[in-house]
């Protein structure tokens, strides 16, 4: 693996400099704007190398009462979980798929994807994944009602920032993790995934991870790799078949009350679109009985007064495209990443505060090696409420169908400092939003 990977490197190295790798990917170096220096990643390494030993696992939520576990081993093993209540004691089992990919000259592990239920919900389980000898990993279901509380990071990377960030969330008691996009910034250098998975198994396996894409993951080069999303939609398979969209890049479900919608800002967006008709239909399926609460994730935000990432089509058309939608479907909540800084707004519709629109908030700033978006516009805009240039993460604690809790939670001094809250009123239960 080492050798592999360094010849990687030396390769892109290459690419870079004839100006062949896809500018996507490099978009951050060339905004305009001057980042403080970026921290070196964190490499974790193979535990057990050449082994069946399961690494890299985490876990996401499957419809109503299922969860897919994922992981990866380096030699061949059988797709199976078993698992149960007790540990030790495993009463069931199921059997998934296991598949790889190649990208270059690097050559994935053997990636299982296993899907087990009906489980209870708000209930630890207990499983094993592949081979009788493996170690035991625990995890914990959704609640089927309120109060839930969803972690919510986006950027995270694999710095000393990510773990302190990581560390943060551990002692939180939520229920599940949400990323808005830019997961492992591994930008063609695919060992770096395989790190980013070790990383962040500790909280990956006990909680579910629903994520959308990023920038970050795109990772096409022309002639070379002519497929976007490569990495991504084999690692981490997402339940779009379940809310039925034909991509891994955008899709719904919902928990405890909550409709949760993650959307694409690196596919097709506009009103022809899969996507668009998509999202349009879902939307129409809700019931607000049953779901009170929509929050929607994106990778590029809609609004930002942050001088990075202005102009850019994924943000503005986007935007054009699509806000009509959230904002008659009464969106309580849009979550982004992309600039990497912390930015809360009032709730806002077609750039002026309304309050029937959905509250944007960017949470770009969980740790990425590239560093923070530090220079802002000034005056600041009427719209943007709090804005701030740290590391940090954000926790969504939804109480009942009426209310819920933001708190953004500042990373200083390797503390966890709540630096932004308010209380949340939802939408469906303003009389003055109703349709």
């Amino acid at each position: 693996m080492g050798v592999v990977e360094g010849r990687l490197g030396g390769f892109l190295i290459v690419l870079t400099i004839m100006g062949l790798a896809f500018p996507v990917f490099f978009n951050a170096l060339v905004q305009g704007y001057n980042r403080p220096p970026p921290r070196k990643n964190v490499y974790v390494p193979s535990d057990d190398p050449g082994s069946d030993s399961p690494q890299q696992v985490h876990i996401s939520t499957v419809g109503a009462d299922k969860m897919r576990v994922s992981w990866i081993t380096e030699s061949p093993s059988s797709a199976t979980v078993e698992y149960g209540t007790s540990p030790g004691a495993y009463e069931q089992s199921a059997t998934g798929s296991t598949s790889s990919y190649k990208y270059l000259m690097y050559e994935s592990g053997e990636i299982h994807d296993v899907v087990i239920g009906p489980l209870k919900p708000n209930t630890v389980y207990y499983y094993r994944c592949g081979s009788n000898s493996g170690p035991e990993f625990s995890f914990k279901t959704p609640p089927a009602s309120f109060p839930i509380t969803f972690a919510v990071v986006g950027d995270l990377g694999q710095t000393e920032w990510t773990k302190s960030t990581l560390d943060h969330i551990s002692k939180v008691n939520y229920d599940m993790f949400m990323l808005p996009g830019d997961l492992s910034y591994a930008d063609v250098d695919q060992p770096l995934w395989d790190s980013f998975g070790r990383l962040v198994q500790p909280l990956a396996s006990q909680r579910p991870w629903m994520v959308t894409q990023g920038n970050h993951e795109i990772e096409k080069i022309p002639v070379l790799h002519t497929h976007a999303f490569t990495a991504y939609n084999a690692r981490w398979h997402m339940p779009y078949e379940e809310s039925g969209s034909d991509s891994n890049l955008y899709y719904s479900f919902d928990v405890a009350g909550v409709h949760v919608i993650m959307l694409g800002s690196y596919t097709d967006f506009d009103p022809s679109s899969a996507q668009y008709q998509w999202l349009q239909v879902d939307l129409g399926k809700v019931d607000r009985g049953r779901t009170p609460w929509i929050v929607v994730l994106i990778h590029a935000p809609w609004y930002n007064s942050n001088k990075a990432h202005q102009g850019e089509s994924e943000s503005i058309d986007m935007k054009d495209a699509m806000e009509d939608l959230l904002y008659q479907a009464r969106v309580d909540v849009v979550l982004a990443g992309h600039v990497h800084a912390y930015e809360r707004f009032t709730r806002v519709y077609k750039d002026e505060a309304n309050n029937c629109g959905p509250v944007h908030i960017t949470i770009g700033d969980g740790g990425n090696r590239e560093g923070l978006a530090s220079k802002y516009k000034n005056p600041q805009p009427k719209i943007s409420v709090f804005r701030e240039a740290s590391f940090g993460h954000g926790q969504l604690v939804v109480a009942n169908a009426t209310h819920a809790q933001w708190t953004w939670h500042r990373n200083e001094d390797d503390e966890a400092v709540a630096s932004d809250s308010i209380w949340l009123t939802s939408l469906s239960s303003d009389p003055a939003c109703k349709n």
